[in-house]
């Protein structure tokens, strides 16, 4: 089959979920025999046409927070449809506005909708802006031929509001096999076990800000905790300057916090090989894949308590009261507390996510679905 992945912004993956989910479904597709073709937004990524085996297609965009995805989204459906793709997979809400768009331009083709967050739920957006996520979701559950949601909690979401017939296809992740240089944490002042991390784009609705007053909590009431120790954040803007600010605002006078911007291939390898473990303090999901990372190298995760990180963490991580620096404070503590249990933990979540969200059965399923899609309307061609 031909396949098109739409509505990320590009592989290789820089930042975000969405984008590494596709990367890594693609590659995993392409290895099936598949041909995927991925549109990428012109000022995400690097001039590349082929990676790992997956072709890259850059289409135009209007590069603003509000009209940058769907804008894309338009260009690579029109550009997918001339290269006559058999499948378009778009991911993502926003850009599910237009899934009623590739059955006009090629009626054989199917369409397949990834609904990966209830993004109208994060702060950065407008009322215009979170009406246009909501029809978004409608559409996403109701126009394509498919509805796949990553999550447990968002299959029901979907069949609740919108009586779906959603398919649970969950992220997924690889569980790292190689070590990795020490010396690429080096340039941050970090040090191997001395640091706890957070991964994550700098947007609001991912609790940066709670991590940190919390951070700076433990330091007042336990020093002795945080003595030799630090809290990496790393990420960066997502069309959030502003937030990127208040956050480097709040850090400024505390040497204990590092934010190293968004960091890729070995860097962020070494930064999660060499943390003591990983908080995700968010408020907002669809299935986090910073923590489905952050478990396959065997890190105990302290996630906020919302339905979507406790499919993971409830039975194979820590949790805390959503949004409570308070709560979060005590967890902290708890954790540089308590080596034996972090690192128990950590060995129990790697072998949780090394049985359960191995890419190559995620590729499989999603395979199959397209592959039944086919067959559903092979009678009907047949009998045309």
């Amino acid at each position: 089959m031909k396949i098109a992945m739409i509505g990320q912004k590009g592989i290789p993956a820089r930042s975000g979920g969405i984008e590494r989910h596709v990367e890594e479904l693609s590659v995993e597709l392409s290895n099936r025999g598949h041909e995927v073709l991925v549109f990428c937004r012109s000022w995400y990524t690097w001039p590349i046409r082929n990676h790992r085996g997956v072709r890259c297609i850059k289409t135009g965009s209007i590069v603003t927070k509000h009209f940058d995805a769907i804008t894309h989204t338009f260009t690579s459906i029109i550009r997918a449809a001339h290269e006559r793709v058999d499948v378009f997979h778009i991911h993502g809400v926003g850009p599910a506005l237009l899934s009623w768009l590739p059955k006009l331009l090629r009626p054989s083709a199917k369409v397949v909708v990834t609904f990966h967050c209830i993004d109208r739920h994060h702060q950065k957006w407008s009322l215009p802006a979170r009406i246009a996520l909501y029809i978004g979701e409608r559409f996403a559950c109701k126009a394509p031929d498919a509805t796949i949601a990553v999550s447990k909690t968002l299959e029901a979401y979907c069949r609740m509001s919108y009586n779906s017939d959603t398919k649970y296809i969950p992220n997924g992740t690889q569980v790292p096999l190689t070590d990795a240089d020490s010396d690429l944490i080096t340039p941050f002042g970090l040090t191997p076990n001395n640091y706890l991390m957070m991964c994550s784009r700098l947007v609001r609705h991912k609790g940066a800000h709670v991590l940190i007053d919390a951070w700076k909590q433990v330091k007042r009431t336990r020093p002795e905790l945080i003595e030799g120790k630090k809290l990496a954040i790393v990420g960066g803007s997502a069309f959030t300057d502003d937030y990127v600010a208040e956050l480097k605002s709040m850090s400024a006078n505390e040497d204990s916090i590092v934010m190293t911007g968004n960091q890729t291939g070995d860097t962020l390898h070494s930064l999660f090989l060499h943390s003591y473990a990983a908080v995700h303090p968010s408020e907002s999901e669809g299935l986090p894949i910073a923590v489905l990372e952050a478990m396959s190298y065997g890190k105990c995760v302290l996630s906020s308590d919302i339905p979507e990180n406790m499919e993971l963490t409830k039975d194979h991580g820590l949790t805390f009261e959503r949004t409570s620096v308070d709560d979060l404070t005590k967890k902290l503590i708890m954790l540089l507390e308590s080596p034996e249990l972090v690192k128990a933990v950590g060995d129990e979540a790697r072998i949780h996510i090394a049985k359960t969200y191995d890419w190559k059965d995620i590729a499989e399923t999603t395979e199959y679905l397209y592959e039944l899609l086919q067959l559903e309307a092979a009678p009907v061609n047949a009998a045309s």
